[in-house]
């Protein structure tokens, strides 16, 4: 190619300016880039409708069903995050359009906000620091709920992320079952996990924590039946995204103690309404949707999406893309 123009585009001006050592990246490459913030599809048109790729920073939405179409020259969007539930990737797929994204990016910082939500809701210290800050310094409050050793953690998806967490929890002696329609029994084996159906996961675990990604398939993938399934003493983990689970059927739940408690750094909406009632629920730990969050995470999105934008340019698949049954606009090795 001889000609290969980058379009990176952001929400808003919190991206900041594109570090200095991701230019010389994109230059040592020859690649023709440029930057913008764009918010309405006809910002994204007039910026991008001759890029080969467009690059996605943040929860910008302004790539979109309609406004894909005029990406007329496009033959790849890298999205810089692990989710891309913000491109319309069934319509990129129909266009020839990869659509990448950085899952490695945050690898390990969610999967220690999974772990340190989990241990904070078994430990109850969200609810003991709120009862000592509120003068209250009670032995027997907010009594840790149980062991980890011994206990069984269901996974729900079975990505970087989820297999990061078994890694890192291998220490406390627990059993691990997943499930993943898309992922082998012996690849889940091979880490020591046990793949199971979903109904068998959400009814045999002490703890479910959810790594799937939003789409069409696993929105609502766990409501009412699902969360009915659960053990009563049992905890519900989410550091993926909200719409995975039918909130409305979550927060029935656990008014009626169909199991027992919750962690969550995603909500069905962000920010949630002042009148969630989760907010005032005692068993529920939530975090602002920054499980992903570190010194070192920003880097690492700029890091992995320059590596795709020159997989592309060099005519290579890029370490990671979501829409595997593409035909590509261009023939990539």
């Amino acid at each position: 190619m001889d000609r290969f123009k980058v379009a990176i585009v952001a929400l808003d001006a919190t991206l900041g300016e594109v570090p200095e050592w991701i230019q010389a990246g994109l230059n040592e490459n020859n690649l023709e880039w440029a930057y913008e913030e764009c918010t309405t599809r006809e910002e994204l048109s007039r910026f991008a409708s001759d890029a080969d790729v467009v690059w996605v920073h943040g929860g910008s939405k302004v790539v979109t069903v309609d406004s894909i179409k005029d990406l007329k020259h496009c033959g790849a969007i890298i999205r810089a995050g692990s989710g891309t539930d913000n491109i319309p990737v069934e319509e990129a797929t129909k266009l020839g359009i990869v659509v990448a994204h950085t899952p490695e990016a945050t690898r390990e910082e969610v999967s220690d906000h999974t772990i340190g939500l989990l241990l904070n809701v078994v430990r109850q210290i969200s609810f003991q620091d709120r009862a000592i800050h509120n003068g209250v310094w009670k032995l027997d409050s907010g009594r840790p709920r149980c062991q980890m050793r011994g206990q069984t953690l269901g996974l729900i998806g079975f990505g970087n992320i989820a297999r990061n967490v078994i890694q890192k929890l291998s220490g406390f002696e627990m059993n691990f079952i997943v499930y993943d329609k898309y992922v082998s029994s012996e690849v889940i084996e091979a880490v020591g996990a046990k793949a199971k159906d979903l109904a068998e996961v959400m009814a045999q675990s002490d703890f479910v924590s959810i790594h799937c990604p939003w789409t069409p398939d696993t929105f609502h993938l766990i409501g009412e039946r699902e969360l009915r399934l659960m053990k009563p003493s049992g905890i519900l983990i989410n550091t993926a995204r909200g719409k995975i689970i039918d909130e409305a059927a979550l927060i029935k739940a656990l008014q009626e103690g169909w199991f027992d408690a919750a962690g969550l750094d995603v909500l069905d909406e962000e920010p949630p309404d002042p009148d969630n009632p989760l907010l005032k629920m005692e068993n529920v730990v939530l975090t602002p949707h920054n499980a992903g969050g570190s010194s070192v995470s920003q880097e690492n999105f700029w890091r992995y999406s320059l590596d795709a934008a020159v997989a592309f340019s060099q005519g290579h698949w890029p370490r990671s893309y979501v829409n595997h049954d593409v035909k590509s606009r261009w023939d990539l090795t």
